[in-house]
């Protein structure tokens, strides 16, 4: 099948649509109406713009689909508390979203092309970035308020380019400016895919080492505690590499990494004892009490419902001698009790509210995901400091690393039935 240009754009905006679907201020804003047309415009594509879907590809992703709704279904069922059949709808969705995702990509496309469509779309939201910091300076006086669902005010400039100065505005050896979150709902998340596209750069593609500074850039631009640890890992490895053919640049390299540490190590200050500490104990938190709710819980978890899991965890207090533990072991002094917020760490999440065996196996098939080959190593590692760090493993996105996981066991165990 020809690579057309219309096949080209149709993957360029199918690649763009899923990764928003995961923290972009689009789906934030207009969550239903922005799933639908992008569910419609999967089905639109794989009927009209792919072909025949292969048989081992339709049984795969059939018993993928209903071992992951069977893993729901005992959730919802098996709950502490009565669950909401609009917010599994929700999942559901998602989860169809992303089987249809992989299927059209494995069924009607190559793995370069994968790449490919996913490295321009990074590329994208990277000049947007680049753009939407810079703007900033010139049209803060000039933006307009908009309201998430969640109630958070942002300031927009004609929905193209979205900040929150409340938050956001930090100041760094007295350069003030406010933290870079591009088209997503915080920082954190820009950073993410601001790393996978350093990743790809330095890992895979090796085209631009132009960019390479440009991501890195960007990344400070976003002030994450996350983004800078995931930058300065990823740079360690790819100097390292770099120094076996170019020994001669390794004082160079070096000599690039000290800002970026500069500002790491002031970012923990602030967030461990600084003016930032509230987000510091709020992760602390959210990383602590999830699990001892998974312990109280620990077959089916309380349900996915955030609505319940933000009252149960209001409901739930750590002992004080869990407390002690904790802080022996951190060193800092716990001051949150509870929270009316969800859980920022998704795995975490995960835990609670599904219990120890459902997150085991989509864990397991999270780090099974032959989506992203070359040094899968370091890819597994931004992969979880990433979910660690924000709530997004079941969103579209994070979602098809654990459908690709189960796609890739059903597949071998077809493979091996057919030889027998």
């Amino acid at each position: 099948m020809i690579y057309s240009i219309q096949n080209k754009i149709i993957d360029t905006i199918l690649f763009f649509l899923m990764i928003i679907s995961t923290g972009g201020m689009y789906f934030v804003l207009n969550r239903n109406i922005m799933s639908i047309c992008f569910f419609s415009l999967l089905v639109f594509t794989i009927i009209f713009f792919g072909n025949q879907i292969k048989k081992k590809i339709f049984y795969a992703s059939v018993l993928t689909f209903l071992c992951i709704f069977t893993l729901g279904a005992i959730n919802f069922f098996f709950a502490i508390s009565e669950q909401s059949i609009n917010k599994y709808g929700f999942h559901f969705l998602s989860l169809i979203i992303g089987i249809f995702f992989i299927v059209h990509f494995q069924n009607n496309r190559s793995e370069k092309i994968f790449l490919d469509r996913f490295y321009l779309v990074l590329k994208i939201i990277a000049l947007h970035a680049a753009v939407n910091f810079i703007l900033y300076f010139f049209i803060q006086n000039n933006l307009s308020d908009v309201i998430s669902r969640d109630k958070d005010i942002y300031k927009t400039f004609f929905h193209i380019f979205y900040y929150m100065p409340e938050k956001s505005v930090v100041s760094i050896f007295n350069f003030e400016f406010c933290r870079n979150q591009g088209m997503f709902w915080e920082p954190g998340i820009l950073q993410i895919y601001l790393n996978m596209l350093f990743f790809l750069e330095a890992f895979v593609f090796k085209k631009s080492k132009l960019l390479l500074l440009l991501a890195s850039v960007l990344i400070i631009t976003t002030y994450s505690t996350t983004g800078l640890i995931l930058l300065l890992f990823q740079s360690f490895f790819y100097f390292k590499s770099s120094f076996k053919n170019k020994k001669v640049l390794a004082p160079i390299l070096i000599i690039l990494l000290i800002p970026i540490y500069l500002v790491l190590s002031t970012n923990v200050k602030e967030k461990i004892s600084g003016e930032r500490e509230a987000s510091f104990q709020k992760r602390m938190f959210d990383f602590t009490q999830p699990f001892f709710i998974a312990l109280d819980y620990p077959l089916t978890g309380i349900g996915l419902d955030l609505v319940q899991f933000q009252k149960k965890r209001q409901e739930f207090y750590i002992s004080s001698n869990r407390l002690q533990s904790i802080n022996s072991s951190l060193g800092v002094q716990a001051k949150f009790e509870t929270t009316e917020k969800g859980s920022s760490n998704s795995i975490m999440f995960l835990l609670a509210c599904t219990g120890f065996p459902t997150t085991i196996i989509l864990l397991f098939m999270f780090y099974k995901q032959k989506i992203i080959r070359p040094k899968k190593y370091i890819w597994s590692i931004l992969l979880t400091l990433s979910v660690l760090s924000e709530p997004l493993l079941l969103r579209p996105f994070f979602l098809i690393f654990i459908i690709s996981g189960f796609v890739n066991i059903f597949t071998k165990i077809n493979n091996q039935k057919v030889i027998l």
